[in-house]
């Protein structure tokens, strides 16, 4: 009867603490969850980084008159604008670690050559392949292998041999005379043609996942490189656009001869470096011819463009879309100085009219991306603790339910959290 009750009581303290901790969950649980919040809402002004040229200011200038050279002598100190030798080919990337990528000619007329291995200039290879238009290419990697088959347009499919390396071309280029034809590249159901050039698919391996493809667009810069690149409307004035194509010019001739193994590429074809959409920017309707002879205007002869140069080399000219009315230094963006920019004022960017987007601006930024930012298992708040001299962020700081503090510069948490620049403050 004694260790009976002695049970007894055992159970009735368990159940009594059960109940307490029960009784304070049920207020502990509101107030941890009101602390937590599931979005966070931000305004500002500008799009992108802010140091070098501003578009909109370009823009803006050109439309009141001003020169390519007057625009970029404005955003660039120190520098002299002109002709350099420019005829080099650009390993271009246009797929970073692929799965998969199919490739295929989409005109009436033409032929695609499939050449085992890397090849520049004439085709020496003994086991190339021609087919004729319609015909899709596949490409997939197994282990270090790259995997391949044709599909005919009756439905034919053929298995190819496999490879490590491939390179295509196709009909109307430099090194494969016949009838003009545009390729096709498409990659995670993103399609995008290319006039110019050769395509080259390669194993390579990354750092985390194995095997993956690279797949580069080996273009001349002079010319085939420059006429595909998408930084800048077609309809702006004719002295924006040559003064983009001046400094995309100087940009890729600042990556020539720094090749990087991780992509199989001088360049990317993305924002990391530059956006290059191919045959697309030359063949928009009504405006991409005027792109075109913007950056043949910018050509001194078959062999030489007007760059950007500091010392006497070309720079890698950094650009961006709009501010909040003033440039950033790279010092205050990215911890080291870019000695060829100068934060100057850029009124432009705040007229509503030249910059209907981004003159201002509203986000909203779900929890779990500011989270993830962080590094946090969530974000309670946010303090910007500092702002540089234009009034961009320099420092953010979240706090966890928790406690927890973490830190951002301005520039890296609106890349991270994709807002459009760092020029913000919270809205209330």
């Amino acid at each position: 009867m004694f260790v009976w009750s002695i049970n007894l009581l055992k159970i009735a303290k368990k159940t009594f603490t059960v109940v307490v901790i029960l009784f304070f969950c049920e207020f502990i649980t509101p107030a941890y969850a009101a602390d937590v919040p599931k979005v966070f809402s931000f305004q500002g002004a500008g799009y992108g980084h802010g140091v070098g040229m501003s578009q909109i200011g370009a823009r803006g200038q050109a439309l009141e008159g001003e020169s390519a050279t007057s625009i970029l002598n404005y955003y660039y100190k120190d520098v002299v604008i002109a002709p350099v030798k420019d005829n080099y080919l650009l390993r271009v990337n246009i797929g970073h670690q692929l799965n998969s990528v199919s490739i295929s000619t989409q005109s009436k007329s033409g032929i695609l050559r499939l050449i085992p291995g890397e090849s520049q200039g004439a085709d020496t290879s003994t086991g190339s392949r021609n087919f004729p238009a319609k015909v899709n290419l596949t490409f997939g990697i197994s282990g270090l292998n790259i995997m391949s088959k044709a599909t005919y347009a009756n439905g034919r499919v053929i298995n190819l041999p496999v490879g490590q390396t491939w390179t295509i071309r196709w009909s109307g280029t430099r090194d494969l005379e016949g009838q003009d034809a545009v390729t096709s590249v498409n990659v995670n159901g993103v399609i995008t043609k290319y006039r110019y050039g050769q395509i080259q698919i390669k194993s390579v391996k990354t750092p985390t996942d194995g095997y993956r493809m690279e797949v580069t667009n080996t273009v001349r810069l002079h010319d085939e490189y420059l006429w595909g690149i998408g930084e800048m409307p077609s309809s702006w004035p004719a002295a924006a656009l040559q003064a983009q194509g001046i400094a995309s010019r100087s940009y890729a001739l600042n990556k020539v001869g720094k090749y990087n193994t991780a992509c199989d590429c001088d360049i990317y074809a993305a924002t990391r470096d530059q956006s290059f959409i191919g045959y697309a920017k030359e063949i928009e309707p009504r405006y991409g011819q005027l792109w075109k002879g913007a950056v043949n205007a910018t050509a001194t002869d078959t062999e030489n463009g007007i760059a950007i140069l500091y010392n006497s080399n070309p720079i890698a000219a950094y650009f961006f879309s709009s501010s909040s009315g003033q440039t950033e230094s790279g010092i205050d963006v990215w911890t080291r100085d870019v000695p060829f920019v100068a934060s100057v004022p850029d009124p432009w960017s705040l007229d509503p009219v030249l910059n209907p987007r981004y003159a201002h601006w509203q986000r909203t930024v779900d929890q779990n991306v500011i989270s993830l930012a962080f590094g946090l298992p969530n974000v309670a708040s946010l303090e910007i603790a500092s702002r540089n001299p234009t009034g961009t962020v320099g420092v953010i700081l979240a706090t966890s339910a928790e406690g927890q503090v973490r830190q951002l510069s301005g520039e890296a948490f609106r890349s991270k959290c994709k807002i459009p620049s760092a020029w913000f403050d919270f809205l209330n």
